[in-house]
């Protein structure tokens, strides 16, 4: 064995070292530029985010607050619905209360008036 073998095997392994490198690079490198356009569209769904986001985020809190508003605004227009049904119902009971109240007095008229009538029949 002489001193150039040794040389020689590591200049084969330094060369096939390159070449499997270089293959390595030239395989990888559609690889990376498709990573290279995802990190570029990613930035701009990130811009995109950063801009659109705060101003929706704004518009849901406004509108739960309408929202929570309008909840009240019913509340309070059923509570006034339940207390007109209210007061038509006790109008209700005071207006049967009057009619029997009617009807009463038209009864003792009505007997009255016989009465008045029987008697002057029976004067006369």
């Amino acid at each position: 064995m002489t001193l150039l073998d040794p040389l020689l095997l590591l200049g084969c392994s330094i060369l096939l070292v390159a070449v499997s490198l270089t293959a390595l690079v030239v395989a990888a490198f559609p690889a990376i530029q498709d990573v290279s356009r995802a990190a570029r569209s990613a930035e701009k769904l990130f811009d995109r985010l950063d801009r659109e986001l705060p101003p929706t985020l704004e518009a849901i809190r406004l509108a739960g607050l309408e929202l929570g508003d309008l909840s009240g605004e019913m509340s309070q227009g059923v509570q006034s619905a339940t207390a007109v049904a209210q007061q038509v119902d006790l109008s209700l009971a005071v207006v049967k209360k009057q009619a029997g109240n009617v009807q009463t007095n038209t009864r003792s008229v009505w007997v009255g008036v016989k009465a008045a009538w029987q008697s002057w029949q029976d004067r006369g």
